[in-house]
This record gives C-alpha cells, structure tokens and sequence, in this order.
C-alpha cells in the first residue's frame, strides 16, 4: 500500500468520525460562534495601541508610532500608583479570597446533617447571582454613618463616620464583599470533586485510628488538589484583573490612591478622556502580563506536581 492510499483512508477514517459526532459538534457550535465573534474577530483592533489613532481613518490607516503609548504609561505619575493598587488589591484577594472556598467545602463536608447541609448550600450561593449594583448598595448601606458597621464601632468608642470615603477601608470592604458574594458559589468545584471519593478510604482510615483530622489531611485534601492546583493557575492568570464594575461603584476621588486600579484608569483615561489608543495599549500591557503569568504557573505546577492545564 502506497503513501498515497495510507492518506485517502486516513481522511476517510477522520470524515467517519466528524459525521458520527456530528450532533455534539453541533452542540459545540454557538459556543464555537460566540469566542469566534466576539473574542477573536475583534483582536485586529489591538493594532490601535500601536497607532496614532485618527477617527476618520480608521483602525487600518491610522499611521504607525510603535511603543511611543506604552513609554507614555511608564513616563507617567499615574502608572506606579495603579500597578501598586491593583498588584495589592490582587494579592490580598489570592491570599484571603482564594482559600476561602476550600476551606467552607471542607467544612461542608464534614457535615451530615443532609437538610442542613443543603440549606447552607442554597443561602450560600445565592450572592453569586446578585448584580455587583445590589451588592455595593449594601456596602454602602452597611457603611454609611448610621449602618451596622458604624454602630459596632461605636460600642469601642470610634466615631461614626463614612467609611467609603476612606482610602484605608477599601480594601477590606471588597475583598470582604467578594469573599461573602462568591463563597458558595466558588465551593461548588470543590465538593464536586469531594463527591469523587471512596467511603471505604474513611472507613479504613478509622479502622487504622485516624481522627477527623488525620482523615481531613490524608483522604479530603488529597482529593481536591488537581482541583485546587487547576484553579488556582487560572487565578494567577487573572491576578492583575480586577471586578471593574465592582470598584467603579466603590470607589470615589477621595479614595484613588488606595482604589484606583488599572482597569479604571484604562476607563478614566481611555474611555472618559477620548485617548482610546492609550487606554488600548495599557489593556494590552495587562493582558500579555497576564499571560505571561498563567504559562510560568502552568510549567511550575507541571514541575512540582503531576497536575497542569496543558
């Protein structure tokens, strides 16, 4: 059998197996359509952090100027106070947010009460599905002069005060509001995969003498770190991003050096101030950092573990 042949029957073999997964192609079709439309069609107006952008030439015909708005972020006042704010709002959210939906899955499943267990389960992901709008008018409820969080203040003798318009509050109040928004929701992975394990490995771990503890630490955890390990390399590829609907509802010029992050500043300056090319190229910035950020945790967890992305 010749070259030739070995590569007819290889197409035939590949057109069999297109027509007989043709319904779940069809099925991945709209969302195929939907990244295709709106993710990678549009990526040509990338170019536009590159150019001197002119309306009435458009994207293609605008002319040249290479790095010369990248140079202009660097060269600015602005530029260190934001990577600051948002490298910090981005660390503090890893470090308190991230755990946070392990540790409450943990701790669901130790319980056994069943009735319970899912009327947590409900009351915790209901935040999820409320609009960032509703959730930062209860901050603000909660955080004017007469709401909750000033009367527990007072009974330490602080003065009542509104603590939006402080700079050191800002953090706290929404690395806090988005621990309560997303923890159950952010749950769900994890007690999925809790699902996954064997009974008989708790009963041999009692049988062995193992307290609740010792059966936490060797048969639970084990079980959720791919989960974990998947998770949190997608986290550090989104470290640099932000909630921006979320802080432009926070924040207010009395707290920019604290809440003032790139995304806002890209809004601000790009959008508010009509200097779109500028607030493309720091877009840009941002994305390829983060890309950066999520290949080198990918090879990092591929070296000192057998769990990666690819």
């Amino acid at each position: 059998m010749n070259l030739q042949s070995l590569q007819l029957r290889k197409r035939d073999s590949i057109f069999r197996t297109l027509w007989k997964q043709r319904y779940l192609l069809l099925m991945v079709l709209p969302g195929f359509l939907l990244i295709l439309v709106f993710k990678y069609v549009p990526m040509y107006g990338v170019t536009i952090a590159f150019k001197s952008y002119d309306a009435s030439l458009g994207f293609l015909r605008s002319p040249w100027i290479g790095f010369q708005h990248f140079q202009a972020f660097f060269d600015s006042p602005m530029s260190w106070r934001i990577i600051k704010n948002s490298l910090l709002l981005a660390f503090y959210s890893l470090l308190f947010g991230f755990p946070a939906p392990i540790i409450f899955a943990l701790l669901l499943n130790e319980l056994r009460h069943k009735l319970f267990k899912r009327t947590v389960q409900t009351i915790t992901y209901f935040p999820h599905f409320l609009s960032a709008v509703i959730v930062i008018g209860f901050v603000h409820e909660f955080t004017s002069v007469e709401g909750i969080i000033n009367e527990v203040l007072s009974w330490f003798g602080a003065e009542p005060r509104t603590l939006l318009y402080l700079s050191e509050w800002f953090r706290p109040l929404y690395i806090g509001s988005s621990i309560w928004q997303e923890l159950g929701y952010g749950a769900i992975i994890y007690l999925a995969a809790l699902t996954g394990v064997d009974h008989s490995q708790y009963e041999a771990a009692v049988i062995d003498g193992a307290n609740r503890w010792q059966r936490l630490r060797y048969v639970t955890w084990p079980a959720i770190i791919p989960a974990t390990t998947v998770m949190l390399i997608l986290k550090l590829g989104s470290i640099l991003s932000t909630d921006f609907q979320k802080v432009l509802l926070m924040y207010n010029p009395k707290i920019y050096d604290t809440a003032d992050v790139i995304e806002t500043y890209v809004y601000r300056v790009g959008v508010q101030g009509g200097q779109f090319e500028y607030g493309a190229a720091v877009g840009l910035m941002l994305s390829v950092i983060s890309f950066v950020l999520i290949v080198f945790a990918n090879y990092f967890s591929k070296k000192v573990s057998e769990n990666s992305l690819w």
